[in-house]
C-alpha cells in the first residue's frame, strides 16, 4: 500500500472515531441536561406540574439533537477535509496548514460550544413564555451541559488526533504552542467536571434558599443524583486528562531509559500540539545532539584511541605532556617497495587485513595504535592509562602478533620491536591542531629493533630492558646477544621468544580499565 493510501486510510478512522466521540460527549451533556431539569430545576410556583415543563424541555433537547447532530457532522467533515486536504492529497503541510492541524480539537469544541449557545438560547426564549426565573433556569442548565460536552469532547477529540497530529509533525515544529497546556487541561478537567456539579448544587441550594422549592426528601434526591453525576463525569473528565497526559510522558520514560543504556537510536513520536509536544520535540533534538556526540566520540576513539578520548573527557585538553614508564611495539612490513608496485586496490585490502590484526591483538593486550605511518604502526602500553603490566603485556602482544601473521597473512613479512622505559607522552602541536602522543629514547629504540627483525626475518625482536620491566613474560624470551643499533651510542641487549614459548598472554591477569570504563 502506498504512503498516499496509507494516509488516506489513517484519515477516515481517525474521522469515523471522532463523530463517535463527539455523539458520546454530546450524549453525555445531553444527560446532564435532562438530570438538571429533572432533579436540580424546580418550576417556580403557579407554572402547573413539573413533568409537563420536563417534558417539553426535554422534547426540544431531543428535537435539537436530532436536528443538531446530522448538521455539526456534516459541518465537521467539511472542515476536516479542508484541515487535512495536505496529507489527503500526499504531500507535507505548509506551515499555516500544520498550525491549523494542531488547533483542530480547539476550532471543532468552539463550533459545539456554538451550537450549544444557540440552543441555550432558543430554550431561554421558548420558557420565557412561562417565566423568566425558569427561562433563567433553563438557560443556565444548557450552558453547564455545553460545558460538559465541550471539555469531554475537547479531551477526546486531542488524544484521537495524536496520529494525524504526529503525521503534521514529522516536517517540523511550530514555534509555540498551538494547543492548551498541561495547567490548563487540568484547570479545564476540574472546572467542568467537579465545577459544573458543584455549581449545580450551589444554584440548588440558592433555590432552596430563596423560593422554598425544595423539601428536604426532594434536596436529598438532588443531592444524590448530582453528587453520582459529578463523580461519573469527574471520572470521565480526569481519565480522558490522564491518558492525554501520561501516553507522551510514559513514551519519554522509556526513551529516556533506552537513552541510560546507551541506546542514542530512537527518537520519540512528536504528536502533541500542546508544550507537551515541543518538550517531546526538544528531547528529539537533544538526543540529535548526544548521537551526534557519541558518533564525533567513536570517530575520535577510532582515530586516537579510547583510552586517550576517556583521558580527555577526564582530565581535559592541554597542550604539554608527562613523563611515565610506558612499552613501546613498533610494526612495520617488510618490502615496502615490493607493495608499491602492486594494484592499488589490493594493496590498501592487504594494509587493512594487516592494520585489523595488530589493532585486534594490541587492543586485546591493553595497548593501543597511536598511530600509522604508511605500512607501520605505532603502539603504546601504559600511556594514557598508567598500567604497571605494560612491559608484560607488550611482550605477550609481540610475541602472538608474530605468530598470528605468520598463520594468517604468510604472503607478508613484518618485523616487530619492543621496548620499554620513561617516555614523555601528552598533546603535541599547536592550539588549533594537535595530537596524543609518546616520544622518547624507547620509540626510536622500538623502531630501530623492527628494522633489525626485517633484515634478519627475526619477526619479533624485545630489549633487555623490556624483560627487566615485564617479569611476568620474561621466561618466555631468550636473550641471544648485544648489538648496536643505527643512531644509538650503546648497545642493546636483544632477545627473541623461546622456541618453547605458548601463546598465552602475561601470568598476571589483563587490565580490566576497559571493561569498567
Amino acid at each position: 500500500m502506498s504512503e498516499r493510501a496509507n494516509h488516506t486510510a489513517l484519515i477516515v478512522r481517525v474521522q469515523r472515531q471522532l463523530k463517535s466521540a463527539s455523539m458520546a460527549a454530546n450524549a453525555a451533556g445531553a444527560v446532564i441536561v435532562f438530570l438538571f431539569l429533572v432533579f436540580a430545576l424546580p418550576p417556580p410556583r403557579g407554572l402547573g406540574h413539573k413533568w409537563e415543563l420536563v417534558g417539553l424541555n426535554g422534547g426540544l433537547l431531543a428535537l435539537t439533537l436530532v436536528i443538531g447532530l446530522p448538521l455539526a457532522s456534516a459541518v465537521l467533515t467539511r472542515l476536516w477535509r479542508e484541515r487535512l486536504s495536505w496529507a489527503i492529497r500526499g504531500r507535507e503541510p505548509t506551515l499555516r496548514e500544520r498550525e491549523l492541524t494542531l488547533r483542530f480539537p480547539v476550532t471543532q469544541q468552539l463550533f459545539v460550544a456554538g451550537l450549544w449557545g444557540v440552543d441555550a438560547i432558543f430554550y431561554v426564549a421558548v420558557n420565557l413564555f412561562f417565566s423568566a426565573q425558569l427561562a433563567l433556569g433553563v438557560g443556565v442548565t444548557i450552558v453547564l451541559g455545553g460545558l460538559v460536552t465541550v471539555a469531554l469532547g475537547y479531551l477526546l477529540c486531542e488524544r484521537l488526533l495524536r496520529p494525524i497530529a504526529a503525521l503534521a509533525l514529522t516536517s517540523g515544529q511550530p514555534e509555540r504552542p498551538q494547543l492548551p497546556g498541561v495547567a490548563a487541561r487540568t484547570l479545564l478537567s476540574w472546572t467542568l467536571g467537579a465545577g459544573v456539579v458543584l455549581f449545580g448544587l450551589v444554584l440548588v441550594g440558592i433555590s432552596a434558599l430563596a423560593f422554598g422549592n425544595f423539601k428536604v426528601a426532594g434536596l436529598s434526591e438532588v443531592v444524590i443524583v448530582l453528587g453520582t453525576v459529578g463523580l461519573i463525569v469527574g471520572l470521565a473528565l480526569m481519565i480522558g486528562l490522564a491518558d492525554s497526559l501520561a501516553d507522551p510522558i510514559e513514551a519519554l520514560r522509556t526513551a529516556v531509559a533506552r537513552v541510560e543504556q546507551g541506546d542514542f537510536d530512537h527518537d520519540v513520536t512528536v504528536d502533541d500540539g500542546s508544550e507537551v509536544g515541543l518538550l517531546q520535540a526538544g528531547f528529539n533534538r537533544m538526543l540529535a545532539g548526544l548521537r551526534e556526540r557519541e558518533e564525533l566520540r567513536d570517530l575520535f576513539g577510532r582515530q586516537v584511541g579510547e583510552d586517550v578520548v576517556r583521558h580527555a573527557l577526564e582530565h581535559g585538553v592541554e597542550l604539554g605532556g608527562e613523563a611515565r614508564e610506558a612499552a613501546i611495539l613498533f610494526v612495520d612490513l617488510e618490502g615496502s617497495t615490493r607493495l608499491a608496485a602492486r594494484d592499488p586496490t589490493e594493496v590498501v585490502a592487504l594494509l587493512n587485513r594487516f592494520f585489523a590484526l595488530v589493532v585486534e591483538v594490541v587492543h586485546d593486550h591493553d595497548g593501543w595504535v597511536n598511530k600509522f605511518e604508511g605500512d607501520a604502526a605505532l603502539c603504546v602500553f601504559g600511556a594514557p592509562l598508567a598500567d604497571g603490566a605494560c612491559a608484560s603485556k607488550a611482550l605477550a602482544a609481540g610475541r602472538l602478533l608474530a605468530s598470528r601473521l605468520g598463520q594468517e597473512l604468510s604472503e607478508i613479512r613484518a618485523g616487530i620491536g619492543i621496548t620499554a622505559g620513561r617516555v614523555v607522552a601528552g598533546n603535541l602541536g599547536a592550539a588549533r591542531r594537535f595530537e596524543y602522543t609518546v616520544i622518547g629514547d624507547p620509540v626510536n629504540e622500538a623502531a630501530r629493533l623492527s628494522d633489525l627483525a626485517k633484515s634478519e626475518g627475526a619477526g619479533v625482536l624485545a630489549s633487555q630492558a623490556t624483560l627487566q620491566r615485564g617479569e611476568a613474560e620474561a621466561s618466555r624470551w631468550e636473550i641471544t646477544r648485544e648489538v648496536t643499533l643505527r643512531g644509538r651510542p650503546q648497545p642493546t641487549t636483544i632477545a627473541v621468544p623461546r622456541s618453547d614459548a605458548d601463546e598465552a598472554p602475561p601470568d598476571e591477569p589483563p587490565s580490566q580499565r576497559r571493561d569498567a570504563a
